[in-house]
């Protein structure tokens, strides 16, 4: 296919952390002078990525991307699915919207049309890299889908790449699920198989070794290595399923107590990543009424079906609540996104593009309508926002399909050089913004959670981390941890004995 030598991991289900080997992967390759590139042909994910040519792909291949030292292309992930509704997603095709399809429609009607879209963007890639990293989802012996899969062992067999297999030992079963995973394959498929690699393990691994023995003895199949658990990976979450391991309650030992509201399609989570790291904050999601509490700071994130979630918050209750809050001035409040569509007066959907709701009255705290559009507005963005009157520079992506007019004269969040974006009261209480990645802006961050230190009567925090410096080191510290654990030479030589099968006699 061209002159790049490629190697996939697949799982033996939904989060075995392939997204995160990859991205290992990717950084080490790229530190030992490789151009690589990653590669998932469809992906699954609310959580977007926007390249610098404005086009929308899964967030894990724009942070693999990163990882390598390059910039992202939609190449690394021709098709994106995003579930809008219920049995119902919105197709982006190389980072376009391109149809909102239900499962079977997608299944019966897409399938040509995506083999040949995968198969031109893994030429492109093979011809420009040299090393191309894919990911894999769900599992390859899902044996009701496999005749017309998008994402597993067919690509594989397009790019004629040897196949890592992964096991989440945390999950428990580990033997049970390679075993039978690898059982289940096609024998052309079993033969690709190149070894498997336990992820997620804690303890003492030469407990483990008897079933590494045993394993090896029974299927053929070499362990090409036990990773360890490794916590505090300042590195971006793939998708919602990540949720259920962060928690409602709260941290009395932290002094700011920062809510984010879960609504059932939330999208772009990681615009709060940030304040994980930080020493005085700790962050909550929540879904009901009564876990909100008396927060410092609420979050409304993005959403992919605002008028549903906007619903949601009504019939949950935490609509009301986040009013009282509001009126007894107990709290701030930042939408981004669909969450800053919620503060407005209004959402319009005229033409059915997220919802079959047309009309909903919004939160009512700015004078905003917005109307939902056909057209996706996905764009990387930069401007001077005032806060606290003082002024910061602030990039962000925007990814939203409505459009929010300013009926009142509530002054304007962020200017940039040809447009002004977002809202906020004078007393900058309730601010909305179509800039994901607000947060992620230093210098900002810093005064927005010392000006709520300093109405808590609190001194303020100066010395706040990088959140960029942390991702590096972050990158870094996983590549060091996944070579430390994983025989780097077998893999090498296997990509090399693939790519030596393949070159014409």
């Amino acid at each position: 296919m061209g002159k790049a030598l490629p190697i996939m991991f697949q799982g033996t289900h939904s989060d075995a952390g392939k997204s995160v080997i990859v991205t290992a992967f990717c950084r080490i390759f790229a530190q030992d002078g490789y151009k690589t590139a990653p590669f998932k042909s469809q992906n699954m994910a609310l959580n977007s990525y926007i390249t610098i040519d404005g086009k929308e792909i899964g967030r894990a291949q724009g942070v693999q991307a990163e990882a390598a030292f390059i910039q992202a292309t939609t190449d690394m992930n021709p098709i994106l699915i995003k579930p809008n509704r219920e049995y119902e997603s919105q197709i982006v095709v190389h980072g376009k919207p391109y149809k909102n399809m239900e499962a079977g429609e997608y299944r019966k009607t897409f399938f040509s049309t995506g083999l040949k879209l995968i198969e031109e963007s893994l030429t492109h890639l093979s011809h420009t890299f040299d090393r191309i990293v894919i990911e894999g989802a769900g599992s390859p012996a899902e044996i009701n889908l496999n005749d017309r899969e998008l994402v597993n062992m067919r690509v594989a067999r397009m790019a004629n790449a040897p196949v890592v297999l992964i096991g989440d030992i945390e999950k428990g079963g580990v033997f049970a699920s390679l075993v039978g995973t690898l059982q289940l394959l096609e024998p052309e498929d079993h033969d690709r198989i190149i070894g498997v690699i336990i992820n997620k393990f804690r303890g003492d691994v030469r407990l483990l070794e008897p079933g590494l023995k045993w394993f090896e003895e029974y299927t053929g199949k070499r362990v090409l290595g036990v990773i360890p658990y490794l916590p505090h990976l300042n590195i971006d979450a793939e998708d919602s399923v990540i949720l259920s391991q962060y928690t409602s309650a709260l941290n009395h030992e932290k002094e700011i107590d920062i809510a984010v509201i879960q609504y059932p399609k939330i999208s772009n989570f990681t615009d709060v990543d940030p304040f994980f790291q930080e020493q005085d904050c700790h962050v909550r999601f929540i879904t009901r009424e009564e876990q909100l509490k008396q927060p410092d700071l609420v979050i409304l994130p993005g959403s992919k079906n605002t008028l549903e979630d906007l619903q949601f918050l009504r019939e949950s209750g935490i609509a009301q609540r986040l009013l009282d809050l509001y009126q007894k001035k107990r709290c701030y409040i930042f939408g981004i996104c669909g969450g800053y569509q919620m503060l407005g007066s209004e959402i319009h959907d005229p033409d059915a593009v997220e919802s079959p709701h047309r009309f909903m009255n919004a939160l009512g705290l700015f004078p905003l309508t917005t109307t939902m559009t056909k057209e996706k507005t996905t764009m990387l963005s930069e401007g001077e926002l005032v806060f606290n009157q003082k002024s910061f520079r602030v990039k962000g992506y925007e990814i939203h399909m409505g459009e929010t007019n300013n009926k009142g004269d509530h002054e304007p969040f962020i200017q940039s050089s040809d447009r002004i974006d977002g809202c906020k009261t004078s007393n900058d209480q309730v601010i909305g913004t179509y800039f994901h990645g607000i947060f992620h802006n230093d210098s900002f961050r810093t005064e927005y959670l010392n000006t709520i230190r300093k109405r808590k009567g609190l001194p303020p925090i100066e010395d706040r981390i990088s959140f960029n410096r942390l991702r590096e080191e972050a990158f870094d510290r996983l590549a060091v941890h996944v070579r430390k654990h994983v025989d780097m030479d077998v893999i090498q030589q296997e990509m090399e004995n693939f790519h030596q099968r393949s070159l014409p006699l």
